[in-house]
């Protein structure tokens, strides 16, 4: 029988399961039309039969029989002495179905049809692969790391996909093998040489949405809304929520008993940090809930600038600006404001203190502003600080914040 085993011929046939059997079957068709068009310049009398089930593949020609001298087309019809040597039943009128041996095309002609159909199969399974995908940026996935490199890691989702976790999407502390599975949400799909490269994170303010709508039904049903997601990966989030149900404590039902709910999610993330507060539309409450866990004792804003000026007891200034300067930092984003700390020394035995602006003569203004982003807006500000402390929390190098703490004491001796 003058038939091809597609199976056998087209090895990635087989493994396109993704691809519906209708679009297999007219990419298969066009394929070998092609062919046709080649060979006998029309494709019309010919029908390409493909059997997905068993992977074979039969063209079959369609020629009406007519009088011998009668032939005008040759494609289309056959004389009848030609007809009645195929088959001796023959009458004139009659649509003659002969097989057309696929090895007749030629070897050159199978192996180009070999490489289109490979080609046009891989495109399909390409924008499978990318509609898949798409329609999934910003759900989380679970898949099996199969190699690390410096840069990024390769993991493979359940049918053996290829996906990528940039080191820039993967929180600083994470670490992982080859084997391990490992979450992440889809950022996004790229073409790359003409190839899908899916993007996932693990840094994304939308990966922390998601465990948190997998954490709390409430999340999850609607009945709690996520206004918006501030982070700094492995280091410290903020999470403003807002309740639909006045019943509902919006924090409390995401933190959970004893922090139930919460605790699964800080591991995943590495033991990051979580504030979860109450949205809301008034922004002085909205700075005072951002600033979590500090105190504030007073505030002053400007709306048309979007700055506020900030005021906290001495013990809350570092509170107030955390770790690396992390705290104030995700406090802005949150708000959408500019927020400036000031020591509030109301009440307290006043001091004689200097502003280190009246020291920008001596102290580069960059100097001066990285103490300032770090809520030292005086000198007595800076020398309460240890120079460990205001090397831990600042960018200033030891050499640079002894000389400054130099500076500042000669003036008060001056004194």
């Amino acid at each position: 029988m003058a038939s091809i085993n597609l199976i056998e011929a087209f090895a990635d046939f087989k493994d396109a399961e993704n691809i519906d059997r209708p679009t297999m079957m007219k990419v298969v068709e066009d394929v070998f039309k092609t062919l046709l068009r080649k060979k006998y310049g029309s494709d019309e009398n010919f029908d390409v039969i493909v059997n997905a089930e068993k992977g074979d593949l039969e063209i079959m020609r369609r020629r009406t029989i007519v009088e011998d001298g009668a032939v005008m087309d040759p494609l289309a019809e056959i004389a009848y002495s030609d007809a009645v040597k195929i088959e001796p039943d023959f009458e004139v009128g009659e649509e003659l179905y002969e097989e057309i041996n696929i090895l007749d095309f030629g070897r050159r002609a199978i192996l180009a049809a070999k490489q289109t159909l490979a080609s046009r199969i891989s495109d399909l399974k390409k924008n499978v692969l990318v509609k898949k995908y798409g329609d999934r940026i910003g759900e989380i996935i679970s898949a099996e790391v199969y190699q690390v490199w410096k840069k990024e890691i390769l993991l493979l989702d359940e049918e053996g996909n290829e996906l990528i976790l940039p080191k820039s999407e993967q929180i600083p502390q994470d670490y992982f093998k080859k084997g391990e599975n490992i979450r992440a949400v889809v950022k996004k799909v790229e073409l790359k040489n003409n190839s899908p490269v899916i993007i996932l994170s693990r840094t994304s303010p939308s990966f922390l949405a998601k465990l948190l709508e997998i954490e709390v039904p409430e999340i999850f049903d609607g009945l709690i809304v996520i206004k918006k997601i501030v982070r700094e990966p492995g280091e410290r989030a903020k999470v403003a929520v807002e309740s639909y149900d006045d019943r509902i404590d919006p924090v409390g039902a995401c933190v959970g008993m004893k922090g139930s709910r919460i605790h699964g999610i800080v591991r995943e993330l590495k033991n990051e940090n979580i504030d979860v507060i109450n949205w809301t539309n008034n922004i002085q409450l909205l700075i005072q809930r951002s600033l979590t866990p500090a105190k504030i004792t007073t505030q002053d804003l400007d709306n048309d600038k979007k700055q506020a000026n900030v005021y906290l007891k001495p013990d809350q200034v570092s509170l107030a600006i955390g770790k690396k300067g992390v705290n104030i930092k995700l406090a802005q984003e949150l708000t959408g404001y500019s927020i400036d700390v000031y020591r509030d020394t109301e009440g307290e035995p006043q001091e004689f203190d200097i502003d280190l602006e009246e020291f920008s003569d001596e102290i580069e203004t960059w100097i001066i502003d990285e103490l300032k982003r770090v809520g030292c807006d005086t000198a007595r500000s800076v020398l309460d600080l240890t120079a460990e402390e205001l090397e831990r929390r600042t960018d200033l190098e030891r050499e640079t914040i002894n000389e400054v703490r130099r500076i500042l004491n000669e003036e008060f001796e001056k004194g």
